[in-house]
């Protein structure tokens, strides 16, 4: 009788050791991803920063009335995916313009600013890169035994990918 119910307690000790090991992995994703997310706001924020002061020499020099018109948008109500996409599209506007009109160059701020969005956009790459990295581990344990139980008590839920590339890799880990 005593050797059963040393056994049960062993047994229930080590299902408790698992959940608290697979919440622990859970907790540290979620943290990593929290500080991706944080890294990427600071990153869009200087970016759309970067932007708008290049703004006003672009209108200037090119003697244009709008430039890049998609800032004029409240883009802090938006998520940071849509936000990313169209600072993306505004960075590769200004780029197009830039290697249209030469005389754009000779201006001492602008290149300061294009030197401030190139290393920028090195940070953004990176903490994307880190985020997705981050959610696809976060989401292999939402299905993967024995993680997946601890994930359905704590109702975890799958985060979505900042690209399609670890979306489509991580569809095809889930298909097998």
């Amino acid at each position: 009788m005593i050797e059963i119910i040393i056994a049960v307690v062993v047994c229930i000790s080590f299902l408790l050791l698992i959940a608290t090991i697979m919440n622990s992995r859970f907790q540290l994703a979620i943290i990593k991803i929290e500080k991706a997310e944080e890294d990427i706001d600071i990153y869009l924020e200087k970016k759309r920063d970067l932007l708008d002061r290049s703004r006003p020499i672009i209108t200037k020099e090119l003697k244009e009335d709008v430039f890049l018109p998609e800032l004029e948008l409240n883009l802090q109500q938006m998520n940071n995916y849509d936000e990313n996409d169209i600072l993306k599209k505004c960075y590769g506007d200004l780029l197009r313009i830039i290697d249209d009109n030469d005389k754009l160059l000779k201006s001492e701020s602008l290149n300061t600013i294009l030197t401030g969005l190139s290393n920028n956009e090195e940070d953004v790459v990176g903490a994307i890169k880190f985020y997705n990295d981050t959610v696809v581990e976060y989401n292999k344990l939402i299905v993967a035994f024995p993680s997946n139980i601890v994930g359905l008590f704590k109702r975890y839920k799958k985060k979505p990918f900042y690209n399609n590339d670890k979306k489509e890799m991580f569809e095809i880990l889930n298909e097998k």
